[in-house]
């Protein structure tokens, strides 16, 4: 597992808190940014900004992340909520604006002509500056014209600024979807019902199918197998219908007790262990 870049500086200590969490969830659970994706509906590179530390993730994003590792959600979103707090209100600071000093620089005046006389007699130069009255009558307005223009200008920056980042951090990436599809449909809820079919084990969610699975898979097969290896006693994760990491982890735990050979596919074999 590569080592994690190192946060930002800047980086209030909730948030820096929340991010660091989040981190030991993934590298807990071996998730890579593309599982990420496809089991939260964030995308990769939403992920990278958020693990990084540029970027808040949204609410929704936290809580995502919570369901797929079986974590507890409660602390993570009462950090979130603490960091957007401090962040909303550093945005709310207005923008300092360096003030004209209305004071004109002293120049000096010509030190006389180039050729003086020789036979005339010396006559000392004297320097004047102008008098430290402040601005002359017709500089102040144009003072003021100047900052009000640059202060109009730098508000209306931050505001822009301020849109683009809602619109690209507080909208969920789309997942990938068929081609007749405008929006990514939400993941399939499946519960466990598990009971003795036949005398043999069943969660009710596939019709007792033995169907060949291996990691990457998808489904409700994959379902059926999570239920049976939690009933079994080796947590797969959530039952998500997702043969990811943790699924995997499991599914070797279990051939290795029943003695089978230790691949992490479920085949006939291991299913016929798995339904008992």
């Amino acid at each position: 597992m590569p080592r994690s870049k190192a946060l930002p500086d800047e980086l209030d200590p909730c948030a820096r808190q929340l991010v660091e969490r989040l981190r030991r969830l993934k590298d807990h659970g071996e998730l890579t940014m593309r599982q990420l994706a496809a089991k939260t509906g964030y995308s990769a590179k939403s992920w990278e900004r958020y693990l990084g530390g540029t970027a808040l993730p949204p609410q929704a994003a936290v809580e995502a992340l919570a369901r797929i590792t079986g974590a507890d959600p409660v602390p993570l979103l009462a950090l979130h909520e603490i960091a957007a707090d401090i962040r909303a209100s550093r945005r709310a600071r207005p923008v300092a604006q360096s003030q004209p000093t209305g004071q004109e620089q002293e120049q000096e005046q010509p030190a006389g002509p180039k050729g003086p006389d020789p036979g005339a007699p010396a006559t000392p130069i004297v320097l004047t500056a102008p008098p430290a009255t402040g601005p002359s009558p017709g500089r102040f307005p144009h003072i003021a014209l100047t900052a009000g223009v640059v202060a109009l200008t730098v508000a209306f920056l931050a505001a822009l600024l301020l849109i683009l980042r809602l619109d690209e951090d507080g909208t969920p990436a789309a997942v990938a979807a068929p081609p007749s599809t405008t929006e990514a449909s939400p993941p399939p809820s499946y519960t466990c019902h598990i009971a003795r079919v036949d005398g043999r084990w069943s969660a009710g969610i596939n019709n007792a199918r033995n169907t060949e699975i291996s990691y990457g898979a998808t489904g409700a097969d994959v379902a059926e197998a999570q239920c049976l290896l939690r009933r079994a006693g080796i947590s797969p994760g959530g039952i998500d219908g997702m043969f990811g990491p943790l699924t995997l982890r499991a599914v070797k735990t279990f051939q290795q007790r029943a003695g089978l050979d230790v691949d992490g596919m479920l085949g006939p074999r291991s299913w016929k262990a798995l339904r008992g």
